[in-house]
């Protein structure tokens, strides 16, 4: 039995080897991220008598070439949550963090929970590239959030609640929004509110033709009576204005950069066997789906339907000591929270859209009417549809032309 453990940090990695009783084979050493390091070190965990298993900490992106290098090596390589190895005591009362004393640390683990140890398999390219385009995705969201609130705060000093008026979907060419392109051309409530409901009527229903929105005479009149009942607190100069379009034009820019990401999700998830069958789902559409596949990835790595709720963070922990008993635990929440908050959106769909006859909505509204708190029903539901999702599609995937 050699139990390799590796350090991975970015541009080396340490690694120890020992064997049962404590005895070291080889010293924590450290390895360059080089090809001609990495096969130096694979040959020579190759030329360790006996069995040997490889054990790294799911390090961000770090450890998935060297796990992958390896893994093309046939050496067993086991990667495990960072979590695990901190908590893992090592028997001893000291706390040292160095990366030698770290490999020491993950090799004695290896050696513990040995037969526990499950082989990391890479994931497909198809899944990988869709995990990596739903990373972007969220961190393009976020400025598009931040983006987006900029823009209204700028228009409560100059036309604040023209938002609101507002309440055609985004456009499906480019994604944008009505509202933020209108304010490109209209930055200002006196720019409306002086001009007659005619000459606002021809002015807008060019704007509408020139941008390809449809242009009714009831919204027209709509916003022309908002306009002239709106108070601003700054004058229609040339400062605000050009403040309001610079804004509108970052949003506008953040806007596409979500919906160009979010078109290639698509594409990418379209090409796995699952896509279909999770987009039938009550509640996923072209931005959900997509996003489920990425954080979820290929179910049939987790052994069942408890495992898939855990990793995630939907199970519960007991907590109960001598005469102390919980008569409810919260959950854990230790996993993707990605994935937690795209649930939860779905489930939030779920609860105004009211849908006959569907398994989740029905428990959601059981619980609802048990008294539970709106986050404990909400997460319930989430954890109702990750179960229902794990079983499709792992049926899906089972099939003998999704293997093949």
């Amino acid at each position: 039995m050699n139990a390799v453990g590796i350090d991975v940090s970015k541009g080396k990695s340490t690694v120890a080897v020992l064997r049962p009783f404590g005895e070291v084979v080889a010293s924590p050493f450290d390895v360059a991220h080089t090809g001609s390091e990495l096969k130096s070190l694979a040959d020579f965990i190759k030329e360790l008598r006996g069995e040997t298993k490889v054990v790294m900490e799911a390090t961000g992106n770090y450890y998935e070439p060297i796990a992958r290098y390896l893994h093309e090596q046939n050496i067993f390589v086991s990667v495990v949550n960072p979590v695990l190895i901190s908590d893992f005591g090592g028997n001893t009362l000291r706390k040292p963090k160095t990366d030698k004393k770290d490999s020491l640390k993950i090799a004695s683990y290896a050696l513990s929970y040995w037969v526990d140890l499950k082989e990391y398999i890479p994931q497909e390219d198809l899944r990988k590239s869709l995990k990596l385009l739903n990373r972007q995705y969220q961190q393009a969201s976020k400025l598009k959030t931040m983006m987006n609130n900029n823009l209204i705060s700028l228009l409560d000093l100059t036309f604040p609640g023209i938002n609101k008026i507002f309440t055609s979907p985004s456009r499906e060419s480019d994604g944008h929004e009505k509202w933020v392109d209108f304010v490109l051309a209209f930055p200002h409530c006196d720019m409306i509110s002086k001009l007659t409901i005619k000459a606002f009527a021809r002015k807008y229903k060019k704007w509408c033709d020139n941008n390809s929105y449809y242009f009714a005479e009831a919204s027209c009149k709509k916003i022309h009576d908002f306009s002239k009942e709106c108070i601003s607190s700054v004058s229609s100069g040339e400062a605000s204005a050009f403040a309001i379009i610079q804004a509108a034009k970052m949003l506008n820019s953040a806007t596409e950069n979500c919906h160009v990401i979010q078109l290639e999700m698509n594409r990418v998830a379209a090409q796995l066997p699952e896509y279909s069958t999770v987009m039938s789902m009550y509640g996923v559409g072209k931005a959900m789906g997509p996003q489920l596949m990425a954080e979820i990835g290929d179910p049939r790595r987790f052994h069942s339907r408890k495992a898939i709720t855990a990793y995630f963070g939907y199970d519960s922990e007991n907590n109960d000591s001598g005469q102390k008993v919980s008569p409810s635990n919260s959950m854990t929440k230790k996993g993707a929270g990605a994935l937690r908050r795209t649930l939860f959106i779905i489930i939030q769909v779920l609860l105004k859209t009211k849908p006959v006859d569907n398994p989740v909505y029905d428990f959601l509204i059981k619980k609802q009417s048990e008294g539970k708190h709106y986050y404990s029903y909400m997460n319930a539901a989430a954890n109702k549809f990750l179960r229902i999702y794990y079983a499709r599609v792992k049926e899906v995937l089972s099939a003998p032309e999704a293997s093949a």
